[in-house]
């Protein structure tokens, strides 16, 4: 695909997650920094998100929000990249993609926000409790050296940058099957390279 791509972003945002997928599928693309005080607010970018948050990307017509979407879109606009199965062998590939986005984020954050849950509502909540989630993803990536076949995808990308992020927080448990997964994922060229971009974008705006 030949049509621009913009990103929008801020290096204290999710939008580390989509840095490395974009780094992965090695399209060039253009940076815009926003921050949170007034550009993300601005009318020129709520156009692109109503939502004023970060990150989005724009691929010539195209405009995609929310991280999970915009890495399931670049796997698929980019192929050669080889970051997602093909069609006919992705069940493993969205499940635990929706995972990521579903049942892991809700649980992290809700620990992060102190959300105590009474037991009795627990089935309301996709997730139930933070620990069952845990617990079920520990489970795959001891058996499974990735989560959605042989070699390294978006859902690796996606879950594991969820892991390391709660890890460095210290929403969740440093368990060992965690720091060797997310140990075998980032030994990425592409994951040091997205870091350094956003790493020095930070330094930028502080200054």
């Amino acid at each position: 695909m030949s049509d621009e791509i913009v990103f929008y972003t801020n290096p204290n945002s999710r939008g580390r997650i989509v840095r490395w997928m974009l780094e992965e599928v090695a399209a060039p693309y253009r940076t815009e920094v926003l921050d949170y005080g007034s550009s993300m607010k601005s009318q020129g970018y709520l156009a692109i998100n109503p939502m004023g948050k970060v990150p989005a990307l724009r691929h010539g017509a195209a405009v995609v929000t929310e991280t999970a979407a915009i890495c399931t879109y670049l796997a698929d606009a980019f192929p050669a990249a080889k970051l997602a199965p093909q069609v006919d062998a992705r069940a493993a590939y969205y499940r635990w993609f929706f995972f990521g986005a579903g049942p892991l984020e809700a649980a992290v954050i809700d620990t992060a926000l102190q959300v105590n849950l009474p037991e009795d509502k627990r089935s309301m909540v996709g997730y139930g409790s933070l620990a069952t989630v845990l617990d079920v993803l520990q489970v795959e990536v001891s058996d499974h050296p990735y989560l959605a076949g042989d070699s390294f995808s978006a859902a690796d990308l996606f879950v594991g940058s969820q892991l390391a992020w709660g890890m460095h927080f210290g929403l969740i448990e440093k368990r060992p099957a965690f720091t060797d997964y997310w140990t075998r994922i980032s030994d990425r060229p592409a994951y040091r390279r997205g870091a350094e971009l956003d790493d020095a974008a930070r330094e930028t705006q502080t200054g």
